[in-house]
């Protein structure tokens, strides 16, 4: 008990010390794990702790990782990513395993294990990859789609190259493995399909992912309903552990990625009412033991083995980065991908993945690898690895930057000037200008982004692009003799910048501001602006009434109730609104907090006893 205490206090001690660090510079949380392994390796090694046994169990969470995607993407967003799975997917890992085969073979390995180092490197890692994209708010880009298709179907080739390694046996390498003493402890434990004729394992195999189908779609709802009305979070939670876990180990049992087939249930389950509640239950353990794997990948670095080989080490990773860099260029390209998506294509799967530890094993087992080069190949894939959250620091802080730069455009000349300037043209200020020009009041739009700029003009609509926080641009607007200056920009920073801008250079000029939030509402009048409107605040008036209505109050009742509350909330805004000081956060001003535990305990009783009235009056 204490030997796993120590290792637990350890383990955890060393993400919550290394992984905020990392991010705070930059580096990404998988970069922080992989550095806390590293940093824990000797640590691990004193206490006798068999690495490769946990990285097994921490695989999990590679597992779990990929339900949760399932479940956030629906069977009609799966079937319209066919395309880019066989083509984009099936053409990378195809010409991966040939170009790095054809580099193994010139540097002297017969051609099974060529072809063999090939298929293994070819496949990348979807926990990075994955985890990586969602921190970054990628996952959903064009590039970070098509790079998720690619690790589906890298993820469906597993099944295949498990079958086609023992094929590539060496029998001289079996007194190899032996003498060696590696063992084959990463290849699966149990496989029902193995004894069985080809036909009747695939017959087994298909029925296997039916039954994930028909469990999910049929037998989920019912067992989930009946858990439910005990009301226990607990074993809701316990419920979902057991079918990620059931399904990860039917998958096993007829030789398919346990990964794949909780991918598989999370897509049939995408659109059921559990779905939320699943995803948060299973989302604290996937990253728990997220976090393991890497943190098991960088401590698994034989240190002293990449030191007397490093530089066939550095070649080999520099190698298998630089070809499959090239090879996802070119499938990208052919894809039809550009710019920003292709690079972020070709630089977030160019390592080799977790799954190459798997088949690393496996291939050593079946005789198909020597040890010496099964213990290369894994410093290799572990490089690799730990290489990939710099090369998004690259797509970041260079790709992504040149790109935005070599977009920008110079500001438009403003040849027009109207009594109205609207800074601003989405969802809000969008409207606006809709509803002043339908009342014939004409208003010069200034917006940031020239994309929606020109689609804009397709539909007749004026707009010019520039940053509406420029002086020199709202000076061209004719700001100095403009009625009305309407902020309707997206970000909190830009609102605050032009609102301050104008109201301290002309104190004549009405300004209109939206704000984000209530907090924001005190900021911005506590910079002295007097007509702030909250962006959500009359959609959630609309929406309380519509509670009214669906709770038995009538139109009228229910309009009655939310003005009453509106009332109250207007005036009691006004009175916390002039204690705001723009110095110290809002939760660290005591005479604001001390106000509003005042007004809550003064108007709460008061606006129920209104709202029984206005009720009762109704009767």
């Amino acid at each position: 008990m204490t030997d796993f205490l120590i290792l637990a206090f350890v383990i955890l001690m060393a993400g919550v010390v290394a992984v905020p660090l990392a991010t705070r510079f930059g580096l990404g949380s998988v970069l922080g794990y992989l550095l806390a392994g590293m940093a824990l390796a000797p640590v691990l090694g004193a206490l006798n702790v068999d690495v490769e046994g946990l990285q097994v169990f921490a695989e999990f969470g590679v597992v779990m990782m990929l339900f949760i995607v399932g479940l956030e993407l629906e069977p009609k967003a799966l079937w319209a990513m066919r395309g880019r799975l066989l083509g984009m997917g099936g053409g990378q890992v195809v010409l991966s395993t040939l170009a790095l085969a054809a580099v193994a073979l010139a540097y002297g390995e017969v051609w099974q294990t060529a072809l063999a180092i090939g298929m293994i490197l070819a496949l990348s890692s979807t926990a990075i990859v994955v985890q990586s994209l969602t921190e970054k708010g990628l996952l959903r880009s064009t590039g970070g789609e098509a790079s998720f298709s690619v690790l589906l179907f890298q993820d469906v080739a597993v099944i295949p190259i498990l079958a086609l390694l023992p094929l590539l046996a060496m029998p001289e390498y079996a007194a190899l493995a032996g003498e060696g003493g590696h063992g084959g402890g990463h290849g699966p434990a149990l496989d029902i399909t193995a004894g069985m004729p080809a036909w009747l394992g695939g017959l087994v195999t298909v029925a296997a992912v039916g039954a994930v189908v028909l469990i999910g779609v049929y037998l989920t709802r019912p067992v989930f309903r009946y858990i439910a009305r005990a009301n226990l979070r607990e074993l809701f939670t316990a419920a979902a552990l057991v079918f990620v876990i059931g399904i990860a180990l039917l998958m096993s049992m007829v030789g398919l990625s346990p990964a794949l087939g909780t991918f598989i249930a999370g897509v049939v389950l995408a659109n059921s009412e559990y779905r939320h509640e699943l995803e948060s239950d299973i989302d604290p353990f996937k990253g728990l033991l997220l976090g393991l794997f890497f943190i098991t990948v960088g401590a698994g670095i034989d240190f002293e083995l990449a030191i007397a080989e490093w530089q066939t080490v550095l070649s080999w990773a520099a190698i298998v980065i630089g070809l499959k860099i090239a090879v996802l260029a070119l499938i990208g390209r052919l894809a039809g991908l550009r710019r920003q998506s292709a690079w972020l294509l070709s630089l977030s799967l160019p390592q080799a993945g977790e799954f190459a530890f798997v088949l690393i094993a496996f291939a050593l087992a079946n005789s198909v690898l020597p040890p010496a080069t099964a213990d290369l190949l894994l410093l290799v894939v572990a490089l690799t690895m730990l290489v990939t959250p710099l090369l998004f620091i690259v797509y970041d802080k260079l790709i992504e930057a040149a790109y935005c730069k070599g977009e920008e455009r110079e500001a438009d000349a403003i040849e027009q000037e109207n009594p109205i300037i609207i800074a601003g043209r989405g969802r809000v200020g969008g409207i606006v200008d809709r509803m002043l020009d339908a009342a014939g009041h004409h208003a010069t739009v200034i917006d940031y982004d020239s994309e929606h700029i020109e689609q804009l003009k397709k539909f007749g609509v004026r707009s010019f692009f520039g940053d509406a926080t420029r002086p020199d641009l709202l000076a061209s607007a004719g700001i100095a003799r403009a009625k009305l200056l309407i902020v309707a920009l997206d970000e909190r920073e830009q609102i605050d910048k032009l609102a301050r801008y104008a109201i301290t250079n002309f104190p004549n000029l009405h300004v209109i501001v939206r704000a984000k939030d209530r907090d924001h509402v005190y900021h911005l009048w506590a910079m002295g602006a007097r007509d702030v409107i909250r962006e959500t605040y009359d959609s959630s008036l609309r929406m309380g009434r519509s509670a009214y209505e669906a709770l038995g109050a009538d139109r009228q009742t229910a309009q009655a109730m939310v003005d009453a509350w509106e009332e109250r909330d207007r005036t009691s805004m006004r009175e916390v609104a002039d204690l705001y000081r723009l110095d110290i956060p809002s939760w660290e001003n005591e005479p604001l907090l001390s106000k509003i535990r005042e007004l809550r305990a003064e108007w709460d009783p008061k606006l129920r006893e209104q709202m029984d009235e206005i009720v009762g009056r109704s009767r």
